[in-house]
């Protein structure tokens, strides 16, 4: 039987975001991180990540769901950033 492969997870909202690691229907890991600015925020889901990664091995993918629009079109310069929102500081952030 092969071990199922571990994905990050990414809950963002307006006033936390939520990380994880799961393997299956296992969490094997998970933090919350109070939602600032988007340095500070997404700097620390980085850093979440590549701890666990380098404790835990590698990611299979991460799957991000986000409080503001983010633009899904590859071809696009904004691909994976903030759109427009009235979050103070988020328009624009890069989230992937």
């Amino acid at each position: 039987m092969t071990t199922p492969p571990r994905y990050g997870a990414v809950e963002a909202g307006g006033t936390k975001v939520i990380v994880g690691v799961v393997r299956g229907r296992e969490i094997v890991r998970e933090a919350r991180i109070p939602t600032t600015d988007p340095a500070t925020t997404l700097g620390a889901a980085r850093a979440f990540f590549d701890t666990a990664q380098a404790e835990l091995g590698p990611l299979a993918a991460i799957g991000i769901a986000s409080f503001g629009p983010v633009g899904l079109d590859r071809r696009r310069p904004d691909w994976g950033h903030i759109l427009p929102t009235t979050k103070p500081g988020w328009s624009g952030a890069d989230v992937a």
